[in-house]
């Protein structure tokens, strides 16, 4: 019988804020793979963890990433194929500079079953410990997220970026008109999900042209992802 694969986020790296889900999967799993961002006190407790394999699979620096990653698909798929649970522990949440899309891939192309579960991400976290807000009625209405290496294309991130727009379902007719308007292609990818990590989570895809034609029947709470990952991701969706 098949494993299951659990790509969890760690959170920032304060114990406290990882969440009950992923701690639960963790007191749960067999095998836990774990990245180096994880945090000293989330990896102190792992050490404290009886009966499990604890496997370190951080990237150091100067180590290419992609021997890195071929190491630890490899060792998901051995796992999966003893049967066993695994945890695959990455810092702050794993969608958001975690490799994630190669490890979902890698996944599905095996068919073996996965999960993602979110974490905090250190682009809130961090600033909301520090008792920064992001956004602010008159100071702030969005924010950029970028890794240090690609801070000199901030000019390009509508273009080959992913765009995040929230609170966005009751107006999404008008989101799309917009983005055309501001020079985002018509043929782009677009992903609407309702109710996200609810039970009655609804996730539409669809392109911008196609969403400024259509009625508005969006649940709320609703967001809207734009950009070439949406399309990347939909053979997921019922996987």
């Amino acid at each position: 019988m098949v494993g299951k694969v659990y790509i969890v986020g760690a959170g920032p790296g304060n114990f406290e804020l990882l969440t009950i889900k992923a701690y639960r999967l963790i007191r749960e799993a067999d095998v836990i793979l774990y990245d180096r961002l994880v945090g000293e006190e989330i990896e102190d407790f792992l050490r404290s963890l009886k009966g499990k394999e604890i496997v370190y699979v951080g990237k150091e620096r100067g180590e290419r990433g992609e021997k890195r990653q071929q190491e630890i698909n490899r060792l998901m798929k051995r796992y999966a194929d003893e049967g066993k649970t695994i945890v695959r522990l990455k810092g702050g949440d794993p969608g958001v500079f975690g490799r994630l899309m190669e490890e979902m891939e890698f996944l599905h192309r095996h068919s073996i079953p996965f999960e993602v579960v979110p974490g905090v991400s250190s682009v809130n976290g961090a600033p909301a410990c520090s008792n920064i807000s992001l956004t602010h009625p008159e100071k702030s209405f969005g924010f950029l997220v970028v890794s240090g290496r690609d801070s000199g294309r901030i000019k390009d991130l509508w273009k080959e970026g992913t765009l995040v727009i929230l609170m966005g379902g009751c107006t999404a007719r008008e989101v799309a008109l917009n983005l055309m308007r501001s020079g985002v292609g018509p043929e782009t990818d677009v992903a609407v999900i309702e109710r996200g990590s609810f039970e009655d989570q609804r996730i539409t895809f669809s392109t911008v042209k196609d969403l400024a034609g259509r009625e508005n029947d969006f649940m709320s709470p609703a967001l809207i992802v734009v950009g070439g990952v949406v399309g990347l991701s939909k053979k997921f969706h019922d996987f």
